[in-house]
């Protein structure tokens, strides 16, 4: 028999029972549909959080104090300074985009209508860049603000609203810190929302570097940021950080020197596992489905028994009748698992096209796997009634009732 007409008879074996092979198909379907959605969703969701990380800042390096063998109080010297910032920028060069330091102390200010004490962050023109901080109105602040000890000012995105009502409106206006009047020069946010657990709240005032250490009783970087210039060599200029923050300082001071690469990788590692176990779920749907098939096609050839026993009285070889009981299995499992991935593939297209902004992850990769699967199931659970109505006895099939 050749392929064209085992193909044909097997279409109209089907097109016989359209009902049966259509809920045969349907845990093809769903199984099919399930593979592509599973990657969809996990590769979306690593996505989206290696993003949220990333977004804190790439290629970041933190240093700050920890703990020392002396009381806080006589601890000034261990903690980390300017100098400090100056010295990584000076030593590691070219390897490093930026270095910066944060400073940061508390003051009492009028937030709509009440007094409200707000975070104060002293930093220089490197700050904004570094920690990936998205400009809404006015500019960043530049170097001569910090070289010249300039009093301006920028508001996080919720103080401005709700000190001036607008970003736009709370250009140029000015705000009492530490008693003195700074002018607002521009407006920010973080590109991602990091909820209080960096060293940015909802509502932080921003201000030269320079100017904070005239309100604060002693020099403090809290934390340090260093910016690698190449992904590859974040581990190693972390390294290099360490070494230069203790050459600095005396033994017994203790120093956090670390990078978002751990997070990073256990995010991905997170990722996958979800990816393979909700792939094995999927997995055992479709085992199920290839079940279902097996069934239904040992069903089929019982029903099929007296036009086996023609067939073979007429000439038809084993083989040919194996042949079509295969291809008709095969077709049920390519039909299921063809609609499955159109399924699959149409959701996310819509929920793209209808929520505006979503980003979705989508693997081709899926798409192939998906078939692949489906045309191994339909192989693998068809052999078996493929091969018992091959050995069926002819004479014994003529006579079956």
């Amino acid at each position: 028999m050749l392929l064209g007409e085992a193909l044909r008879f097997s279409i109209e074996a089907l097109r016989a029972n359209k009902i049966r092979t259509f809920l045969t198909a349907l845990g093809l379907v769903i199984g099919n549909a399930s593979i592509i959605l599973v990657v969809t969703i996990s590769l979306t969701s690593r996505d989206y959080i290696l993003e949220q990380i990333s977004g804190v800042g790439s290629n970041l390096i933190i240093a700050y104090f920890e703990t020392g063998t002396r009381e806080a109080a006589t601890v000034d010297a261990d903690f980390l300074k300017l100098a400090d910032v100056e010295a990584v920028r000076r030593q590691l060069g070219p390897r490093i985009r930026a270095a910066t330091g944060v400073i940061a102390n508390y003051d009492s200010l009028l937030v709509a209508g009440q007094p409200r004490d707000v975070l104060i962050l002293g930093t220089d023109e490197y700050y904004a860049g570094v920690r990936n901080l998205v400009r809404l109105a006015g500019r960043s602040l530049v170097a001569s603000d910090v070289s010249l000890r300039q009093r301006v000012a920028l508001l996080t995105e919720r103080l401005a609203n709700r000190m001036f009502g607008s970003q736009s409106a709370a250009i140029g206006e000015k705000v009492k810190i530490f008693g003195l009047e700074f002018t607002v020069v521009g407006t920010f946010r973080e590109k991602v929302e990091s909820f209080g657990l960096s060293e940015l709240a909802r509502e932080t005032i921003l201000i030269p570097v320079t100017v904070m250490l005239y309100f604060t009783p002693y020099e403090r970087i809290e934390p340090m940021y260093v910016q690698a210039r190449e992904a590859a060599e974040v581990e190693q200029v972390t390294r290099q950080v360490r070494l230069i923050i203790e050459g600095r300082h005396r033994r017994g001071a203790n120093y956090y020197v670390g990078n978002l690469t751990a997070i990073l990788n256990a995010a991905k590692n997170i990722a996958l596992i979800l990816t393979v176990v909700l792939i094995l779920i999927a997995a055992i749907a479709m085992v199920i489905s290839g079940i279902g098939i097996m069934n239904i096609m040992l069903v089929t050839v019982t029903e099929r028994t007296r036009e086996i026993g023609i067939r073979r009285a007429i000439g038809a070889r084993a083989r040919d009748i194996q042949q079509q009981f295969l291809t008709e299995a095969v077709l049920i499992s390519l039909g299921g698992g063809l609609a499955g991935i159109l399924l699959g593939v149409s959701i996310p297209i819509a929920a793209r096209r209808l929520v505006e902004g979503l980003e979705i992850s989508f693997s081709w990769l899926s798409v192939w796997m998906a078939f692949g699967v489906s045309f191994a199931v339909g192989v693998i659970f068809g052999l078996l009634p493929a091969n018992r109505a091959a050995r069926l006895n002819p004479t014994e099939a003529l006579r079956y009732e």
